[in-house]
C-alpha cells in the first residue's frame, strides 16, 4: 500500500456513518449485507447509504457482489489488512516488544 491508498481509506472512515457500516461489514463477515439490510440496521434512507458505501468500495475496504436483485457488500478484509501493515509497518523503530500490547489486543480475536 502505498501513502495515498492509505488516505483514501483512512478518509473514508473519517466520517460517522461510513465506518459504522465498515465496522458492522467486519461483524458479518464472511457472509456480508445487501446494501438495503445496511440502510435498516444504521437507519440511513437508502440513497443515502449506496453514496457511503460506493466512497468505501472506491477507496477499496468494502466490496460488492450482486445476488439476484440484491447487492450484497462485504468488509474487503485484504484491503483491511493492507492499511493496518502499512500503518503499524514501522511498528516502534524495530524494537518488537514496543509493539507486544498491540498485538496482545489483537491475538484473542485474530
Amino acid at each position: 500500500m502505498d501513502n495515498d491508498s492509505a488516505i483514501a481509506s483512512l478518509g473514508a472512515l473519517a466520517q460517522g456513518t461510513r465506518l459504522d457500516v465498515f465496522r458492522l461489514l467486519v461483524r458479518h463477515e464472511p457472509d456480508g449485507l445487501a446494501a438495503g439490510e445496511i440502510a435498516r440496521q444504521l437507519d440511513v434512507p437508502q440513497n443515502t447509504m449506496s453514496a457511503h458505501l460506493g466512497i468505501l468500495a472506491r477507496a477499496g475496504i468494502v466490496r460488492s457482489e450482486r445476488h439476484s436483485r440484491s447487492i450484497i457488500y462485504r468488509a474487503d478484509l485484504d484491503g483491511l489488512r493492507a492499511l493496518t501493515l502499512f500503518l503499524v509497518k514501522d511498528c516502534c523503530a524495530g524494537a518488537p516488544e514496543l509493539c507486544a500490547p498491540l498485538l496482545a489486543e489483537l491475538t484473542p480475536c485474530c
